[in-house]
């Protein structure tokens, strides 16, 4: 039996901000959605869901800068290295903005790129390109909001994440609401206001960790943050999570394309049933993100008590949650899909593969929780061959499955992505354990 309680408590608090905090981004989504569904003209809502389905596959692939800061961050904070602490923010953000410039350089290139494989009539195009326009100029301020949060979760100020999170989403919303309803900016003002808002978060961000830690007098006296040997484990592991977010964009973007292959009913059923997933992560995240505070204290201080304790208290509340999610969606599934579609043959499509969202939660969970104990550890090639394996599974399954089984073997196919990261990654975990002594 360990000697050391495990501490429930000290993970609801790194885990419910963050969760509370997910709460407030399909907010976003829905006023973006809003006050351009009352423009004359369903191609200016057309035209938002374009542009910002490609910033939202563009930005998402840079998450890695959030998982490595995180690691590398709360490990430091387990050895009570608040200087390593400080060169780490730094050296993200120099990366930041070295990949921000890079994207910013290459935006036409991106542009005819996204324009190309995204198909729209000649008005919605001319619109998201002028979306497209101004949203690219948000990306420094992303890019560094994602240091920013990884200094945050890995130092355990989840709430302070939060309340960036909520200045974020809250200013996103009222310069909405004044960009486009009172200025009638359109299009325009929607990209506009992601873009003043980004930066606004950024500020905040910056402002609070210079004046909480006061890295702004720690850095001048040292060049830690040059030193060769971090600067080349950050890259590593942001390059092994980069590979791995690829492989996951592929396996849902894949998803898609077999979709649309099975019909129009078929493909428009499971955009609304993916939603149930994405809902899925924003209750899991707060504990995957727990996993990745606690679970990197203890690596970095070499805890095997503490390491495991995190792993079990994380893994617990996960799994309830999980189950509280599957009840969610047995009893109301079709209710929830009734508010997300007014189409009645959609309703009825989706009505059918809708069990497999109910077992979803608890095949996903374990991905989630894995993810977040090797990311607290730093262990990026593992999750990186972890996922390039599964992937390879799951196409195998997609193509056995799917002849014979339909929509039914696509969604089978699915769970089989979620369980082999998760059985890729446990195989992992014995080694991890052992690593501590």
């Amino acid at each position: 039996m360990n000697r050391v309680a495990i501490d429930h408590g000290r993970t609801w608090r790194l885990a419910a901000p963050i969760i509370l905090s997910n709460l407030s981004v399909p907010l976003v989504g829905a006023v973006d959605t809003a006050v351009v569904g009352h423009l004359p003209s369903p191609d200016y809502l057309a035209a938002v869901a374009l542009g910002a389905s490609i910033f939202s596959f563009l930005f998402w692939g840079f998450g890695f800068l959030r998982m490595g800061t995180t690691g590398f961050v709360a490990q430091a904070y387990g050895r009570g290295d608040a200087l390593q602490v400080a060169a780490t923010l730094l050296r993200s953000l120099i990366l930041a903005a070295l990949l921000a410039g890079l994207l910013l350089l290459s935006q036409r290139l991106l542009s005819w790129s996204a324009f190309s494989l995204l198909e729209g009539s000649a008005q919605v195009e001319t619109l998201a390109q002028a979306y497209f326009d101004i949203r690219i100029w948000s990306a420094p301020a992303t890019l560094a909001n994602y240091a920013v949060l990884g200094v945050l979760i890995g130092t355990q100020r989840t709430g302070t994440a939060m309340l960036l999170q909520l200045v974020l989403n809250g200013a996103n919303v009222a310069l909405d609401l004044l960009f486009v309803l009172r200025l009638d900016l359109g299009v325009s003002g929607v990209a506009l206001a992601s873009v003043i808002s980004d930066y606004l978060a950024a500020a905040a961000g910056l402002w609070v960790l210079a004046r909480r830690h006061g890295w702004h007098r720690l850095l001048p006296r040292t060049e830690s943050w040059l030193e060769a040997a971090p600067i080349r484990a950050l890259l590593r592991v942001n390059r092994d999570i980069f590979l791995r977010t690829l492989c996951i964009l592929f396996a849902f973007f894949y998803f898609t394309v077999e979709s649309s292959k099975l019909g129009t009913m078929v493909l428009a059923a499971n955009a609304v049933l993916m939603h149930f997933q994405h809902f899925l992560a924003y209750g899991l995240d707060g504990f995957a993100h727990a996993a990745e505070a606690l679970v990197g204290e203890a690596y970095g201080r070499r805890d095997r008590v503490g390491f495991n304790n995190a792993i079990k208290s994380t893994t617990l509340w996960s799994l309830l949650i999980a189950t509280g999610y599957g009840a969610i969606y047995l009893l109301s599934g079709n209710a929830i899909v009734g508010l997300l579609t007014g189409i009645e043959a959609v309703r009825e499509a989706a009505s059918r593969y809708l069990p497999w969202l109910v077992v979803s939660p608890l095949l996903s969970v374990w991905s989630f929780q894995l993810d977040g104990v090797f990311v607290g550890a730093t262990r990026s090639a593992e999750m990186r061959n972890s996922m390039l394996v599964s992937l390879i599974i799951y196409i195998v399954a997609v193509l056995v499955l799917v002849p014979l089984l339909g929509n039914h073997g696509l969604w089978m196919a699915l769970m089989t992505l979620m369980v082999a990261r998760a059985a890729t990654l446990g195989a992992y975990l014995p080694g991890l354990r052992r690593r501590l002594g």
